[in-house]
């Protein structure tokens, strides 16, 4: 690594961490320690997922298993939408290559594994550990470690269900964490979906390893920005009652995780419906109103000038800077089944290798204005007294989630 590289790295921390001193309630009494602590647990996470063999050898293994999911998928999606087997023939073919047929049906069988094995007490276990990790290192409570470990592998509104007894104790410095690791992290039930859309552009990485280290990684930068942006030592822990079981049985597990899976691949479908409409509407008009200035003007150019500098700050060159940038304000205004697929197709020479994966890493994350949305009326559901607290911390919830996916990006952008 060139001195000027790592040059650029060290402002890239500063300038990430700086960006979010802004949106502090009390710059003052910033713990400056646990900007520390979340930096550092960030490079050891990436130092353990990304370069120890035994690590690795188990991402590949579980690389073959989303194989098997997608191929498992295809078969279910191809039983109820065509005729078996997938013949050229098959007059329902086109049907199922489409987004709507050929990729939210990940969402859907991805969502009632994640609920089986939660059951099954395999997720609970490494959510506990990772939930403990940051217990210790950020001095925070049981219920709000757990909802925001948790969310490496559940949806952003599921992962509070599992401590809704304590939702309408938390302190909103505690409801910002838990709504800031809601955004940062993009739940297991989607990653397959979003793989099926990238492994053409990204066929010699391992997807689910980088996607799982996304998630990972982002948790505790989620809970670091949280400490920044509103610093307390508020602390709600578990009483002597337990966080309620999920699930009553596999069956139940089976049945309730493919009831969710399917409300959240109709979100997901018809979200996009509204964006792209309402993205080529505004297009359209500021295609217009360009013409008349003689300018080239669209949503994607004005917001990748606006993300430029962050895109700069991961580790990103300034030439290539305007190209992520773009993605990245694509996936906060929009959202990520937007942003990806866009990556997906960009062309040739815009972005290096190198640059592609920190961009990857940036748009892992539900952090987007319709994020936000679905955060308040879920979690809202579960302490309706708590919903206005919530609306207050939203808009940091949003900026600090999309930090934390910077940050993460810069991080991992250090050791590819």
């Amino acid at each position: 690594m060139s001195l000027l590289s790592l040059l650029h790295i060290i402002i890239g921390f500063i300038g990430l961490i700086l960006l979010a001193i802004p949106f502090s309630n009390n710059i003052k009494i910033i713990n400056f320690r646990y900007i520390f602590f979340g930096i550092l647990a960030q490079i050891l996470l990436a130092i353990i997922l990304l370069k120890v063999p035994f690590i690795i050898s188990f991402f590949e293994i579980l690389g073959e298993g989303v194989v098997v999911l997608q191929q498992a998928t295809i078969e279910g999606s191809n039983f109820v939408f065509g005729y078996p087997p997938l013949e050229d023939t098959n007059p329902y073919r086109s049907l199922l290559e489409t987004f709507a047929f050929g990729v939210l049906p990940y969402i859907i069988v991805m969502a009632c594994i994640s609920a089986i094995l939660w059951y099954w007490g395999i997720l609970p276990l490494i959510v506990n550990l990772i939930s403990k990790a940051c217990q210790k290192l950020f001095n925070i409570g049981g219920p709000v470690g757990l909802g925001a470990a948790a969310n490496i592998f559940v949806g952003q509104v599921e992962a509070p269900l599992l401590i809704r007894p304590y939702v309408s104790k938390l302190s909103n410095k505690e409801l910002l964490i838990l709504m800031t690791a809601g955004m940062a992290t993009v739940a297991g039930s989607v990653m397959v979906a979003l793989i099926s859309i990238l492994e053409v552009q990204f066929a010699d990485e391992n997807l689910i390893q980088h996607f799982l280290t996304a998630s990972i990684l982002s948790v505790p930068a989620a809970i670091m920005y949280a400490n920044i942006m509103i610093p307390s030592n508020t602390i709600t822990d578990f009483g002597d009652d337990e966080a309620p079981k999920v699930y009553k049985s596999t069956m139940d597990a089976i049945t309730r995780g493919t009831s969710d899976g399917t409300g959240i691949a109709v979100s997901v479908g018809t979200i996009l419906i509204t964006v792209i409409a309402l993205v080529y509407i505004a297009n359209s008009f500021l295609g217009f109103v360009g013409s008349q200035i003689g300018f080239d003007l669209s949503i994607q150019i004005l917001l990748g000038y606006i993300f430029a500098p962050i895109a700069w700050f991961m580790g990103i060159p300034w030439n290539e800077a305007i190209v992520a940038g773009e993605l990245l304000g694509i996936k906060t205004t929009l959202n990520e089944f937007v942003a990806y697929p866009a990556l997906a197709s960009l062309e040739s020479g815009l972005l290096s290798d190198k640059s592609k994966l920190i961009t990857f890493y940036g748009l892992c994350g539900f952090a987007n204005l319709s994020s936000v949305g679905i955060l308040i009326s879920g979690i809202g559901a579960m302490a309706p007294e708590r919903k206005q607290d919530l609306i207050s911390v939203s808009f940091k919830a949003l900026v600090g989630a999309t930090l934390a996916s910077c940050m993460t990006g810069l991080v991992v952008g250090c050791f590819i």
